[in-house]
């Protein structure tokens, strides 16, 4: 299975919206959702802006189940996400990664 990178960018959402959902995805035991290895959330002027990097695009869509009613609880619209193949990734504490 081939990693994906896949971003949100979701208009209207706070800062406290994100973070609830965070402890709700704690609460209900996903603390360490399965398969995501990289996850990174800022603020932009009008939304709230996720990028993930998954294992695989059936590992996002299994959290999807999961996810989707949690942002919903919360008051956040759907938002249809971007996925990409990864090309190439960098972390600083592991091996070099890149289809380059």
């Amino acid at each position: 299975m081939e990693k994906i990178m896949v971003y949100f960018d979701m208009p209207g959402v706070s800062g406290e919206q994100y973070d609830q959902v965070w402890k709700d995805l704690i609460a209900a035991g996903y603390p360490h959702p399965k398969g995501l290895l990289h996850h990174a959330a800022a603020p932009t002027p009008n939304s709230w802006l996720v990028v993930d990097v998954w294992e695989s695009e059936d590992h996002f869509n299994e959290f999807g189940k999961i996810l989707m009613p949690i942002l919903a609880k919360n008051g956040i619209s759907k938002t249809d996400p971007v996925m990409l193949p990864l090309h190439n990734m960098y972390n600083a504490t592991q091996e070099y990664e890149s289809k380059i």
